[in-house]
């Protein structure tokens, strides 16, 4: 990907200079515009370029942040958030220069609300520093997008991960958040009420705009209480098309699955290689059932009776916590685990959503896709609510490789959308998939551009990511 295919907005040097000078005498060693630094907050986990910011202002507080954008808004200064910077479409590059905000240290739980099952917290905590902080209280968050993201940066994509299909995305998980508009004034989105019908849904529209409307610095969330048990198992099937129909089959009945991820067989290789595990060489699933003992029983039963009708395995179960953690860390070690798998190699990370019953047939044409270009491509997904990734490993000097691997990825796309699915289920459309995302929404995107105009005029809020302005 070219970085001309990424620059929609010109460098303004005069008010970057002059934002900088003046944010130096106020923040001193907060900020910060070393080589190093910089780069370390425009890397994208993936193969865009890397569009370093000008300088990097570490931020404490609302108040900061506010006087951060005050200064970038009287001199029309892009203004990037960041969080971990897991982002997998480019969301923390800066494409015109400008300042990047770190929210790392803004890593505070201010209140959680036992009997009403929520947490206000600050937007630089993890989602695991959260889960540690709650588990005596008999509580959890369940969002895990596999990696320990930050809170802020899960609202801001709207992600999700692997306990979606039971408990949804952070858009269904979110309550209120408090957000520092591109005018440097504060919006708090709505209070603590689990619903309302007072005015426009605010909250919905900060969660996914990932950052181009407002940098989110407090929030509310939902908790769940820990159940009463929770047990893992791996199933394995015959092909990855017998994974997804077991699934889809599954989810008719309304079987309440908590976890329900497919690996392909290459994913199955890479993750036995990398965390030292003996699972037979063939596509599996992987599976977590929450609630009594009782009714994980009956869930595993009947799963297990689906399975068989498609070849499924008898599903191996695992209960106790430091086997749930070793399976679920093998999970969430896909990344590496695939990279290791191709020494040398540059993962594309992409995903992609389709209705559950067009599932089975959308992998199936994608297989048939890194088959016929000759891709190392594993496969891994969310399946419970028809989200899967396929992330070809490329050598990035192999100019026909690099080629062959962008055709899979266009032809996905298409696929999805063709499907009435969407290009990204949980990654976000950053710089990657803007193109994309015009495909699916057609005139709906003039309309997320009117939003975004009329709240960013001056388009300094992550400029170049979602709409182009």
């Amino acid at each position: 990907m070219a970085l001309a295919d990424l620059q929609d907005s010109t460098r303004n040097d005069d008010g970057i200079a002059t934002a900088i000078s003046i944010l130096k005498q106020r923040f001193g060693e907060q900020l910060q515009t070393s080589q190093a630094l910089r780069e370390q907050h425009a890397h994208t986990t993936t193969y865009i370029p890397a569009q370093l910011p000008d300088a990097v202002v570490f931020a404490r507080s609302t108040e900061e942040v506010q006087s951060v954008v005050r200064v970038c808004a009287e001199h029309k200064v892009p203004i990037i958030p960041f969080g971990t910077g897991t982002s997998l479409e480019g969301g923390v590059n800066a494409p015109a220069g400008g300042i990047c905000i770190d929210l790392q240290q803004m890593d505070k739980v201010l209140a959680i609300n036992t009997e009403d099952l929520d947490v206000t917290l600050q937007p630089g905590v993890t989602r695991e520093a959260l889960n540690v902080e709650l588990r005596d209280k008999g509580m959890f968050f369940p969002i895990d997008p596999g990696a320990n993201a930050s809170l802020g940066g899960m609202a801001a994509t709207r992600a999700s991960g692997t306990n979606a299909v039971r408990y949804g995305t952070m858009r269904d998980n979110v309550i209120n958040l408090t957000v520092v508009m591109p005018d440097g004034s504060v919006v708090k989105t709505a209070n603590r009420a689990r619903k309302s019908s007072a005015g426009y849904d605010l909250t919905r529209l900060m969660v996914g705009s990932e950052g181009t409307l407002g940098i989110i610095t407090e929030m509310t969330l939902k908790l769940y209480g820990i159940p009463e048990n929770i047990s893992a198992g791996v199933c394995q099937f015959p092909s990855v098309d017998a994974a997804c129909n077991t699934t889809i089959a599954a989810m008719q009945i309304g079987l309440p699955m908590a976890r329900i991820e497919l690996l392909d067989t290459l994913m199955v290789q890479a993750v036995n290689n990398y965390s030292k595990l003996g699972f037979a060489e063939a596509p599996m699933l992987m599976l977590e059932f929450h609630g009594t003992d009782a009714g994980v029983a009956e869930q595993t039963a009947m799963f297990n009776e689906i399975a068989s009708e498609f070849g499924g395995s008898e599903i191996t179960w695992v209960s106790s916590v430091e086997e749930r953690n070793r399976l679920w860390k093998a999970r969430h070690d896909a990344y590496p685990s695939m990279l290791a798998f191709r020494p040398g190699a540059q993962g594309i990370a992409t995903d992609a959503c389709v209705p559950i019953s067009r599932l089975a047939e959308c992998m199936a044409e994608t297989v048939e896709d890194v088959e016929r270009l000759g891709l190392v491509a594993p496969i891994v997904g969310h399946v419970g609510d028809g989200n899967f990734h396929v992330s070809p490993l490329v050598m990035m000097d192999d100019a026909d490789e690099v080629a062959r691997a962008e055709e899979m990825i266009e032809r996905l796309n298409l696929r999805t959308i063709a499907m009435d699915g969407t290009c990204t289920g949980e990654h976000g459309i950053g710089q990657g998939k803007r193109r994309f995302l015009k495909l699916e929404h057609g005139t709906g995107v003039d309309v997320m551009a009117a939003i975004k105009r009329g709240i960013d005029p001056d388009n300094i809020m992550n400029p170049g990511k979602v709409v182009s302005l």
